[in-house]
């Protein structure tokens, strides 16, 4: 089992919806968190509404403060694009990588879609990266 960690600002929807793909699709390989450097209050309406739309109910998530501390417990960090590697230095993880996605905040509900929708590519990409690699 790998431990994959999705983080973001706000944690409040690209991470989470990353979150909610990597639990839906990839239970059986590996174990999803995610957390912000600087946490929203609560998940973006529509980041619950469009994850819905795939028939996953992210609506139990909620935005979470990293913990820098654990951060080596994980062996992946991924971060979505909105610039944390200078908040956050994760050099000393074996894999860490950045997506690069548009944040969809304050935007329409298609904007939402289409970030979803790479979000849940990639995460399929990241899971048969893993299915296909010998681990512990």
């Amino acid at each position: 089992m790998k431990n994959v960690f999705f983080l973001c600002v706000g944690n409040s929807c690209r991470s989470q919806m990353a979150e909610g793909f990597a639990r839906h699709h990839g239970s059986d390989i590996l174990e999803a968190h995610s957390a912000g450097t600087m946490p929203a209050s609560f998940v973006a309406p529509k980041t619950i509404e469009v994850m819905g739309e795939k028939g996953i109910d992210i609506s139990h998530q909620s935005p979470k403060q990293l913990d820098q501390a654990h951060l080596p417990d994980y062996d992946i960090l991924i971060s979505m694009g909105c610039g944390v590697q200078d908040t956050c230095p994760a050099e000393y993880l074996k894999d860490f990588t950045d997506w690069g996605l548009d944040d969809p905040m304050g935007q329409p509900v298609e904007k939402y879609r289409q970030v979803r929708d790479g979000i849940e590519r990639l995460v399929l990409e990241l899971i048969e990266g893993l299915d296909n690699t010998h681990f512990d």
